[in-house]
């Protein structure tokens, strides 16, 4: 029989396998495992059939825990139930995994292995999660590359349902979980015959039926409970055995041989590595190496992780073995060694083994790249007469001095095999067209292909390198592209941000895409690059992709055109049969977004050919680099934050953390990055202006501002100005909105916003943006000078009081790492103009808290004074409760500082100025504005005094806190909604910012209970079919929390004055801001404050206030500040997002019904709320 091949990821994969097994799939999003069920969920969605002849039953939970309560559950019915889970999921899942594992019942957890937060949030691979699972009593079996988990994931269903104990699969996220390979496929068939059919009968029998009423999960006492437990073991002695026997059936049907503890080396080997996960790929590679060199060592591949077999183990071990290192992919502070080392150490000396050296080592944390140096280190440290023990690896630890010393890189790939590198923007759609691309040699060629993705924590926007490798033997390399053959860098401004031609090998080729040429391109490549290019005998090609792309109608997406380029440019395949199953695939990826979308992708297939070559002078050669130099930034700006921006946050060692080991991160990094990435900026005519600051207002990244200026500051600006007469404290100043050109990232939506001059025109315009050229420095600098220079002029205005007003406020959050244009920023901004000088902040996990808090980009900063919200980040689930805690503990200590104050009043210590001022602050501790004003007086004034010592210690309580819980839809609709509604109903005064985007945006757009009935989300493939969760509503139920639904894209006034009251509430609020989201897929792009405004238009959203404050005065509390619906627009509204417009696409019977259902329940929703403007009070 014909082998069958296809190009995958893990994820994929592992679905694959799963969805045979799998009759009811209860599941919850979470990175890296997320496309796991999202695979399934479309699968089901197109009626494939698994073993049983049926479709897969999907139910998304609101929890990772309520998944797993839905597995235990369906599970004692009798349905074979599977869940996929990562991370903090994972963990939320343990106390159903003992009872599950307690209770002997078959099932399988998939899991893409990911790190769990601790200093830091981190959404990478590492075994940190898994291991925290390992005394649950789940069977624990594990894969090193995708291949292994299409090859293996089968045994753990097949072995579960045999031994009745249930199975925790996994394999690392991201470097397995998104890795492409071209893998051979298991299929259906070849694993239906392997099912014990009396195992599968006895489970059917098992379920929990009124027919033969049986009792579980019942509580038991100290007599009988200890002896009852130990009755298990004999299910678990069985495991390894049936794992064995099944992976012998696999390796039949497969021709790979494997084993609980699979070996790999020479049998004579002394010195051996025991590893799991995808570490031991790039061994096998490090082993052959070695082997052709004369050196023999070996490894030991860890599957059946749990139980741990000594039988197996031994097995396995060579008998000429004298060095063991064990590696294990997770730290655990304070043991004896992390848990794979003690468990082989300990296994080993049960066996008699007590002359063997055993050392133990960290590796690969947060998916740090674990390379063939760093093996051949292992190696190394192996062979000395005493080897260390502990040690860390991949990391340079220059404080504790665990680190092994690692040497130069060697490339160790197969013959003839290709790398590739490109350097791309995220959503400028080089990582989907790479991965085509990887698809395309693939399943076309018989080549042998890898594709790997490394991103920053940016949002769309941020930096992506797709690291791609071709060849005629399978691939092993589990590590990124160093020593690539071709490299491509979509972004010119990467050139001078980046070392963007590191290890292009000597007679490579490189390939640009840049609005520069001839000339002017010679003059902005940099000395280093030139250089490079001469000294290496690079082949060099150019291409304005960014024009082309412009000229068909595909905005910023330069993909396509490129990957046809690189086709053409490098010969891989065939020219015409590349081109003709790019455009195959082209139909696959965008057929869905309507013919349009096919025929410009087309057209960009066929404009890939526009390159030129560039010739490289070998003069160049002669060339110096320039050396980096800043003038601006102090140690921790310059020695941390600029390297990890530059990509080489790798290289920097442990004592760059020092002081800061808790996880702390300086305010206010996020100025000093510059990337200058944006084709479009805005550019300002005076003349146009009427000053209404509505551009401002609505910048998602803060890079557009109105700056006024003193005569003697506007001396120093070197551009265009209006002289104020409005409002009296400015009159005489001067007026300019300034564009921080190497911050905008070209959304347009301040041009979209800006009324302009009825008669002239709007006074903003988009234009190409060239960072290399003249105007560029200029705006660059005016920004620099507006920033730096001029002196704030909110204290002249009262900010609250208008949208033209808020904005000569300074925002103290700038350029974060959020989408162009998206729609939760400029929220968040605002907030930050009006309370940000006393702002706390509990963010929940999420797309607010990655563009809020990425390392090294902080785009919260501080103000003149060194104010500026305090931030922090808690989990997904809690941040309610987090924010809750932190709000509870400011009110203590006010209560303290009262009685301290209280106390004060019989001191003679204090004068009776200074009594007076604290009795003062007494009585107005919960007015911010005066507080503002009391607390540098009261500090003054008890500065010095011996007996104000314990007062001045909670001199930060002083002001007014303004309180705030930030979080999207998925933490407050679903996974937090629980915290959310006892926060509420605590009556704190606390202030809720719901970021409503109707999906779960940071996790790729899955559906959410706050996503609309008819909407295509992930999760719900075939378009949802219940309608949104009216949260606001449920929130006035309890009559005392002030509500708000707010669009500022159409209303600006109304978002300022629900945001303005909502703070100024003595008690909970909660404010629900629309906010359009990429995962959307609005036609035209990421426009969201024209969106948010047809939204309200058409009656698609409603914007509403509910204050209780009314209610006490005897008035109706809820204000429906919304006009009548234009209810004729809200079908094309919905035909304007490909979220919608795709559902008539893929199932054309059923969208009608679907946006009819839409339309009513908007229309119902409508009607309650007029009803509540007519209640009496």
């Amino acid at each position: 029989m014909a082998k069958k091949f296809m190009t995958c990821d893990g994820n994929t994969a592992a679905a694959h396998i799963a969805y045979m097994f799998t009759e009811v799939a209860a599941i919850y999003p979470i990175t890296p495992s997320s496309p796991m069920a999202e695979n399934v969920d479309e699968w089901a969605a197109q009626g494939r059939k698994n073993i049983f002849g049926e479709t897969v039953l999907v139910e998304e939970m609101q929890s990772e825990g309520g998944a797993s309560g839905t597995v235990h559950g369906a599970l004692q019915a009798g349905a074979l139930t599977t869940t996929f889970t990562a991370s903090q999921g994972l963990l939320l899942m343990i106390p159903n995994m003992y009872k599950i594992a307690g209770e002997l019942i078959p099932t399988v957890f998939h899991v893409s292995a990911r790190t769990l937060a601790s200093h830091a949030l981190c959404i990478f691979g590492d075994h940190q999660d898994v291991m925290a699972c390992r005394q649950t009593g789940f069977a624990m079996l594990a894969e090193g590359s995708v291949q292994e988990v299409m090859d293996l994931a089968g045994v753990a269903h097949l072995a579960t349902l045999k031994s009745r104990v249930p199975f925790l699969n996994f394999f690392d996220g991201f470097r397995t979980s998104h890795e492409y390979q071209k893998v051979e496929v298991v299929d259906q068939e070849d694993l239906k015959p392997l099912i014990d059919q009396k195992a599968l009968k006895e489970f059917r029998e098992r379920a929990l039926s009124p027919e033969h009423p049986e009792m579980r999960g019942m509580a038991e006492n100290p007599d009988v409970f200890f002896a009852h437990r130990e009755s298990c073991n004999p299910y678990y002695n069985a495991v390894a055995d049936i794992v064995s026997d099944y992976m012998d059936q696999i390796s039949a049907i497969t021709g790979r041989k494997y084993r609980p503890f699979s070996y790999y080396g020479p049998a004579d080997a002394e010195n051996i590595i025991v590893c799991m996960g995808s570490a031991t790929e790039a061994i096998r590679e490090v082993i052959d190496y070695k082997a052709a060199k004369g050196e023999k060592v070996g490894m030991i591949a860890v599957h059946l992780y749990r139980p741990f077999s000594l039988k197996y183990l031994k097995e396995a071990l060579p008998a000429s073995v004298k060095r063991i290192c064990v590696l294990d992919r997770t730290k655990e502070p304070g043991a004896n060694g992390e848990p794979l080392y003690l468990d082989v150490k300990d296994a080993l000396d049960e066996l008699g083994y007590k002359n063997l050296v055993i050392v133990g080592g960290r590796y690969g944390l947060g998916s740090n790249d674990t390379t063939p140096a760093q093996i051949l280190a292992v190696y190394e440290n192996l062979a000395l007469p005493q080897p260390k023990n502990h040690f860390t690896l991949g990391v340079n630890d220059d404080v504790t001095f665990l680190s092994l010393p690692v040497g130069e890189e060697i490339a160790m790939g197969g013959k003839g095999m290709f790398q590739a590198k490109f350097y791309g923007l995220g959503a400028d759609g080089t990582v989907g067209a790479n991965k085509n691309s990887v698809k395309i040699i693939g399943e076309t060629t018989d080549k042998y292909c890898q594709a790997y993705f490394s991103y920053d924590s940016k949002k769309s926007g941020g930096f992506t390198c797709s690291h791609l490798r071709f060849g005629d033997d399978p691939i092993r390399s589990t590590y990124l592209v160093t020593t690539p053959n071709f490299v491509a860098c979509h972004q010119q401004a990467y050139l001078q941000m980046y070392d963007v031609t590191r290890g292009l090998q000597k007679g490579g080729t490189f390939l640009l895409n840049t609005i520069w040429d001839g000339d002017e391109l010679i003059a902005n490549l940099p000395a280093k690059v030139k250089k490079y290019f001469a000294d290496n005998n690079i082949t060099v090609y150019y291409i304005n992709a960014t024009k082309i792309a412009q000229e068909i109608g595909l905005g910023n997406r330069t993909n396509t055109i490129l990957q046809s380029a690189f086709f053409r440019i490098t010969g891989v395949i065939p020219v015409e049969k590349a081109v003709e199953e790019m455009k195959h695939f082209i139909v696959k990826s965008y057929g869905k977004k309507g013919e349009d979308v096919v025929n410009k992708n087309y057209a960009a297939v066929d404009r890939g050919g526009e390159y030129k070559q560039l010739a490289v002078d070998p003069a160049w050669s002669a060339l110096v680099p320039e050396e980096k130099t800043f003038s601006d930034g102090d140690d921790f700006i310059n020695k941390i934050v600029r390297p990890i921006n530059a990509q080489d946050g790798d290289l920097l060692p442990v004592s760059s953390f020092v002081g800061i080991e808790d996880g702390t991160w300086h305010p206010g990094t996020a100025k000093f990055e510059k990337r200058g990435v944006g084709t479009f900026v805005p550019v300002w005519n005076a003349a146009n202006c009427i000053q209404c600051n509505k551009c401002a207002f609505v910048c998602p990244h803060a890079c557009l501002r109105p700056i006024v200026m003193t005569a003697d500051e506007a001396k120093g600006m070197n551009g265009e100005m209006i002289e104020m007469k409005a409002p009296a404290t400015m009159k005489g100043m001067f007026f300019r909105i300034q564009v921080g050109v190497k911050d905008c990232l070209s959304c347009g939506n301040c041009v979209d916003v800006c009324p302009g001059n009825p008669k002239l025109g709007k006074a903003l315009t988009m234009v190409p943006y060239n960072d290399g050229s003249e105007e560029a420095a200029l705006e660059a600098a005016n920004w620099q000078y507006a920033v730096e220079k001029v002196t704030s002029k909110q204290d002249l205005v009262d900010i609250k009081a208008n949208v033209k007003n808020s904005q000569f406020a300074q925002p103290l959050f700038e350029f974060s790492g959020a989408c162009a244009g998206c729609g939760e920023t400029p929220y968040v901004k605002l907030i930050s103009q009006l309370f940000g000088d006393r702002e706390i902040i509990a963010n929940a996990t999420g797309c607010s808290s990655i563009y809020s808090g990425s390392v090294p980009s902080t785009p919260y900063t501080k103000n003149a004074k060194g104010q500026g919200p305090a931030w922090a980040n808690s989990l997904f689930e809690d941040f309610c409760e987090f924010g809750l805690g932190m709000a509870i503990a400011n009110k203590k200590m006010k209560q303290r500082i009262t009685r301290l104050f209280t106390e004060a009043q019989e001191n003679a210590a204090f004068s009776a100025d200074v009594k007076a001022l604290m009795n003062e602050w007494i009585e107005k501790q919960e007015d911010a504005d005066a507080t503002k004003a009391l607390a540098p007086k009261i500090v003054e004034s008890l500065t010095g005094n011996a007996a104000a010592e314990d007062i001045l210690t909670y001199k930060d309580h002083l002001v007014k806190r303004s309180q705030w819980i930030i979080g999207g839809d998925g933490a407050s609709y679903d996974i937090g909604y629980g915290g959310l509604d006892h926060v509420i109903a605590s009556g704190e005064d606390v202030n809720i910012l719901v970021l409503d985007t109707e999906v779960y945006s940071n996790t790729g757009g899955q559906s959410s209970k706050a996503t609309p009935l008819g909407a295509i989300a992930k999760f719900a493939a075939s378009g949802k079919r219940i309608k949104k969760k009216d949260l606001g509503m449920i929130a006035t139920t309890y009559g005392y929390v002030y509500v708000a639904q707010i669009a500022m894209g159409a209303d600006n006034a109304q978002a300022l004055k629900a945001i303005r009251e909502a703070e100024a509430y003595h008690g909970p609020s909660l404010v629900i801001a629309y906010a359009p989201c990429i995962n959307h897929g609005i036609k035209g792009g990421m426009h969201s404050q024209n969106e948010e405004a047809k939204a309200v238009e058409c009656g698609y959203w409603h914007l509403w206030r509910f204050n209780p404050e009314l209610e006490e005065a005897g008035k109706n509390p809820f204000s429906l500040d919304s006009k009548e619906p234009q209810w004729d627009k809200f079908q094309d509204f919905l035909k304007g997002e490909v979220r919608y417009a795709s559902v008539a696409k893929q199932f054309p019977a059923e969208a009608g019904e679907l946006f009819a259902k839409a339309q009513q329940m908007a229309e119902k929703r409508y009607q309650t709320y007029v009803r509540q403007t007519k209640l009496e009070y």
